[in-house]
This record gives C-alpha cells, structure tokens and sequence, in this order.
C-alpha cells in the first residue's frame, strides 16, 4: 500500500495510491499522521481498503503531491552513516561512537514533482540522497527485537543542504532547514511490501547522471540501531520522518564542486519504494 498527501484545486488531501490515482480518505482521518498510524497493522490496511471503495478519487497526474507526511511532529535525520561518505568528508575520518542526529523543519521539504529552492543567502546548494523511514506506532525505549515493528514505511528522500550554512558551526540544523530545500516522497510504501529493508538499492542523479550508488546493506547505524538511539531521547510518534543518511558522492566533494543550480533536477530511487524528482529554482 501507498499512501500520499496532495494538493488539489480544492484543497489538501491525503490517502491511498491505487495504480494511477490517489484515493482521498481526509475525510476519514483527522490527518496523514492517523492514515500512517492505521495502515501500521494488517487489521488497520484491511479497513483502510474497505473505507478506499467509496472514496473519492484523483488523477495523479492532476494533483500536486505534497510529502507523504505533511505535519510530522518530528523529522530526524542521521549523518555520516555510510563508510563511503565518512571516507570522502574533510570534517570526520571515522564512524561516530553514536549516532549523529540532527533536525530539519516540515518547512524545508516538498513533495515529489514540486521546485526545490536554492536560496539566494547560499552559494553551495548540494544534494543528499537517502532512505527514509517513518513511524507507525508511539515508540520509547525501544530495543533492536522491538525496533523494526515500530516502522509503517518506507520513502524517498533528498536531504538538500546548504553547504556553507551547514560549516558555520558544528550544529548541522541552519543548513539544513533552509525553506523547500529537500525532498520526501512520492509517497509511503507500507513496511509490508518490502520484504528487506537491507536489500534496497538507493540511487540518486543530478541531469540524468548518477552520482550516488548505494545498498542499504551498507548503513553504519542499521534502522535498528537508529529506532533505538531516536527512541531513548524522545517518544517517536505515527507520521515521525527519520532520513538515514546518504551515501558517498555528494556535490561538494567534486572538482569541481556539483552545486545544485536553477535547472537542475534531482532524482532519488529507492528501488522498491519509488522515485522522488525535483528540479531547483531561486528561492521565490
């Protein structure tokens, strides 16, 4: 199952991707949080699909989609959490002794098919592509035997950071944060089908040409390790977002370096769970 937020000519919808349509099913659920909360369970996925028969429905391709999630009351990411990536930074050498967790805002993100933005404050616009999880169940202290059942899917994700905002200090958030600066979608797809989160390969391109390649086989911190680490410091909540790092090949290690500009697109695959494209204007 395939769950999307949208934005219509009437309003925000959110609800399920049946083939080329998007059944909305807000009038149902209080919001995209309580959808995800739902299709966490088999017995939830199956009343969702009763409640779909009599929906209304939308054309994809008439609707702009929004993230999957559009009001997460958290978004986590991880860094440096790829070996390949540590190997190519000139601020670490080595695998962190924990996690590096940092925010973004809901702000910072569009959907799939919407302009990313390139602000007019930075000169280093550069891509991060990345695996996205998001939670289906309120999660403390969990463990890694109880960690992977706390996860209703999976989505794309672009991490996009503002390079020198990013080094002004070691907190990683103003860079970050800047507004429709990254990327999540298309959609969700619901942890049932994908059968080995491990077994993902993650591709992202800038103009067509592929400068990220990666399995999620490789991840330092494994989705475990990150539910558990993530769920000790705050309770997780149906709808939370947590991006689990990019892989080597970024722009800023090119030479020369590969900024993001107006015109760009830039395109995740997670293979399995979708194909997030955007391509980047000025900031409006």
């Amino acid at each position: 199952m395939k769950i999307a937020s949208a934005t219509t000519s009437s309003g925000k919808i959110f609800g399920v991707v049946d083939e080329n349509e998007i059944v909305d099913l807000s009038s149902s659920f209080a919001s995209s949080r309580d959808l995800v909360a739902a299709v966490h369970s088999t017995d939830g996925r199956e009343q969702v699909e009763q409640t779909c028969v009599h929906a209304p429905r939308h054309a994809l391709d008439k609707v702009t989609l929004l993230p999957p999630v559009t009001d997460p009351r958290r978004i986590l990411c991880v860094g440096t959490n790829y070996a390949d990536h540590i190997a190519e930074s000139d601020r670490v050498n080595e695998a962190p002794p924990h996690p590096v967790i940092f925010t973004r805002f809901a702000s910072s993100l569009v959907g799939h098919g919407e302009h990313l933005e390139r602000s007019h404050a930075s000169t280093s616009y550069d891509y991060e592509g990345e695996l996205a999880i998001i939670i289906g169940t309120p999660t403390r202290y969990a463990t890694r035997d109880t960690a992977r059942a706390a996860i209703a899917g999976y989505a794309c994700f672009m991490d996009g950071t503002m390079r020198d905002f990013q080094r002004h200090t070691s907190q990683f958030v103003p860079g970050k944060s800047f507004e429709r600066s990254g990327a999540c979608g298309p959609w969700m797809v619901t942890a049932d089908e994908v059968a080995d989160p491990y077994a993902l390969e993650l591709t992202t391109t800038v103009n067509g040409e592929v400068v990220q390649h990666a399995s999620t086989t490789q991840l330092i911190y494994d989705l475990e390790a990150i539910i558990v680490y993530c769920s000790t410091f705050t309770t997780l909540e149906p709808g939370d977002v947590i991006a689990t790092g990019t892989p080597g090949g970024v722009g800023y290690v090119k030479d020369p370096p590969l900024w993001l500009v107006p015109g760009t697109t830039v395109t995740v695959d997670v293979r399995g769970v979708g194909t997030l494209s955007n391509t980047v204007i000025d900031e409006r």
